[in-house]
């Protein structure tokens, strides 16, 4: 069972009614009225901050905030031990990626966008980091790399990486980071 959806879920379980209700209210800036109108869970509430990327496993911050503002610090708890849990997957160390991204980051060049269009990153979030670092193309995909990683969280893998590279026909880069 995935940790995060589990925790999501114990959370979910924890609310009254009038507690979701205000969760609900605090969620108003980022949801749309109709849609958090159809909302009756927790569950339901969590998956559309999810899908707009405002909760992750890796960025629980508004969740935190949410359960702040509903005076509820035993389910704060339990988000921040699970924040304390070992990030890393067992079979896969930081430095794998961390030398798999210096690999990429020295042979992909003008090429990072379709590489992380390849990986699922969103058109905005490439935009955000192009308008940032304008000038810098290898900022630009360090940046690009770390954002796929803070936005996969556990699930950011370097066989994801070689598989998006030979999408892109990147087959050498891909070679190189294989080694």
């Amino acid at each position: 069972v995935n940790p995060f959806l589990s925790l999501l879920h114990s959370i979910s379980s924890g609310l009254s009614d009038t507690e979701l209700a205000a969760m609900k209210f605090l969620c108003r800036d980022k949801i749309r009225k109709r849609k958090l109108e159809t909302v009756q869970s927790g569950r339901e509430l969590f998956s559309i901050l999810e899908e707009q990327q405002e909760i992750a496993s890796d960025n629980l911050e508004f969740l935190r905030k949410l359960l702040q503002h509903i005076e509820r610090s035993d389910l704060l708890s339990q988000v921040v031990q699970f924040e304390e849990q070992e990030p890393h997957a067992p079979d896969e160390q930081p430095d794998d990626k961390r030398r798999s991204f210096d690999v990429i980051c020295a042979h992909v060049g003008r090429e990072w966008k379709k590489l992380m269009r390849e990986l699922g990153m969103p058109e905005v979030k490439l935009d955000r980091i192009e308008a940032a670092y304008r000038f810098d193309l290898y900022e630009e995909l360090v940046q690009a790399l770390r954002e796929w990683q803070k936005w996969k969280g556990k699930d950011a893998k370097v066989a994801d990486l070689i598989k998006a590279l030979r999408g892109c026909n990147l087959n050498l880069v891909a070679d190189m980071v294989e080694e």
